[in-house]
């Protein structure tokens, strides 16, 4: 999560010569500017008011504090007709720090009362009225200064109060918040990639480029040494939690609810050792008896870290531990899936991870089992097993694009009631509104890797915003 709230720079432009001509009119639009700070404030959102920018010195003045105040976002709240060169010196402040920009093209009601203006006592009194009402006048001007400027710009038109624009203000300010959480957090990548899987090989230097995140390599030896330090006290109080957390089934053993506790302990510390928001690992601890011990006891420890916004992907799959993470930005969950069958009698896709999972977006309580084997891999110990909660859900894969370094690829679908595999893995049935067999067709088409993210709720609109805010594509197959 960002270390401070979302900082929103909040603009309105208008024009100067307006004031001496028609007398209120500048002190009504500051009251809408006002009443948009207001509906735009919120517990993790720090509103900069840069007041009417109306003139060139108010510009530079506005554009200056926007920069040195680290603003994470512009809104341009055009009030009425201002001339696009007042709008610039403001922009280029803010292009400079890279602060995206948002045009706010609202009026304050739906429509003019056109009875009680042509009661106005006069033609100055009705052509101040209608000024407020302006605000679409100067925005195709600004938006030619923009493109021959190489600046770019988003928009929101509609009207104060109106669900569409608070819906579409709040879209902007969530994708910019996913932007802010990605450009303050750390991802951890600890042991090596799962050998073969040429999906998932990434290259870093891209990831920290596109997505402002900083890469913490890290050491298996390390977390197996914090291990050692657990002393017994934490121990049973995080045996106890897991209780309280999980739904710990009866043939868990002691003993290895134990060793789950002892490096989920260990985690912890060590999560808080290198200041991470997020965690890719896999290492096939064989040979070294410490690094084995933690890693097959490792997944308990995992999901606690996920479900506290700090997504762990396995397989070192450092795209989609980026994908969790954007997704639990969104406040979606995020959790660890892939392919795991697919039910054409039900025309459903069973999807599924072992490893980590999101408890904090599960139909009921996750189970916890004990495995004698992980698939695939080396180790045994304990697992989750849980579905997503059942409702509309979207997944997000971050996919590996030539020309951009990365997209984003999106689909909506809903989670379903009906069986899983009760084998001591994430696993949920999802319906597609284009059917399984085009979902699997059309997703595969854009070669993602084979994990993606899954999340709670419709959340494609702030996805495609988010796309827009890092210059990268976004492919929506449903």
């Amino acid at each position: 999560m960002p270390t401070r709230p979302l900082k929103v720079a909040l603009a309105g432009l208008g024009l100067s010569a307006y004031w001496p001509q028609f007398p209120g009119l500048k002190s009504n639009l500051e009251s809408y500017l006002s009443r948009l700070s207001g509906e735009i404030s919120g517990p993790h959102i720090e509103v900069l008011p840069l007041g009417l920018v109306d003139d060139l010195p108010s510009a530079r003045a506005a554009g200056h504090r926007c920069r040195r105040e680290e603003a994470d976002i512009l809104l341009l709240y055009v009030t009425t007709y201002a001339v696009s060169s007042t709008v610039l010196p403001l922009v280029q402040n803010a292009q400079r720090a890279g602060i995206p920009v948002i045009v706010l093209n609202l009026q304050p009601t739906a429509a003019l009362d056109y009875a009680a203006f042509a009661q106005l006592p006069d033609r100055t009194a009705m052509t101040g009225h209608w000024l407020e009402y302006c605000s679409a006048c100067p925005v195709p001007e600004i938006a030619n200064l923009f493109t021959r400027a190489n600046i770019p710009f988003h928009q929101v038109t509609g009207y104060l109060g109106e669900p569409h624009v608070q819906s579409g203000i709040a879209s902007w300010l969530a994708a910019a918040h996913v932007v802010a959480t990605l450009r303050n957090s750390t991802l951890g990548l600890m042991g090596h990639y799962y050998s073969g899987m040429l999906d998932i090989y990434t290259d870093v230097t891209l990831v920290s480029s596109v997505f402002g995140t900083h890469i913490e390599m890290l050491e298996v030896d390390e977390l197996s040494a914090l291990r050692n330090e657990v002393d017994e006290v934490a121990l049973n109080e995080r045996i106890a939690e897991f209780h309280r957390v999980f739904d710990v089934q009866p043939d868990c053993s002691h003993a290895e609810l134990a060793r789950a506790a002892r490096t989920s302990v260990a985690l912890d510390q060590f999560a808080a050792n290198h200041d991470l928001q997020a965690l890719a690992y896999y290492y096939m601890g064989s040979g070294n008896p410490a690094n084995e011990d933690t890693i097959s006891s490792i997944i308990l420890g995992t999901s606690l870290l996920t479900a506290r916004h700090i997504p762990v992907a396995g397989e070192y799959e450092v795209k989609n531990a980026i994908a969790m993470k954007i997704m639990d930005s969104l406040g979606a969950g995020g959790s660890f899936t892939e392919y795991y069958a697919a039910d054409f009698a039900a025309d459903q896709v069973l999807m599924g991870h072992d490893g980590p999972g999101h408890s904090g977006i599960a139909q009921g309580r996750t189970k916890v089992r004990p495995l004698t084997v992980y698939h695939g891999k080396v180790g045994r110990g304990l697992s989750v097993e849980m579905s997503v909660q059942h409702g509309p859900v979207t997944l997000l894969s971050v996919v590996e694009d030539k020309a951009h370094g990365f997209k984003l690829l999106i689909a909506e679908g809903t989670s379903e009631p009906g069986p899983i595999l009760e084998i001591g893995n994430t696993n949920s049935r999802y319906s597609f509104p284009i059917g399984a067999r085009a979902f699997i067709e059309q997703w595969n088409a854009q070669a993602p890797a084979h994990h993606c993210a899954i999340g709670i709720g419709h959340r494609s609109t702030d996805l495609h915003k988010l796309a827009q805010l890092l210059k990268i594509p976004s492919i929506q197959i449903c």
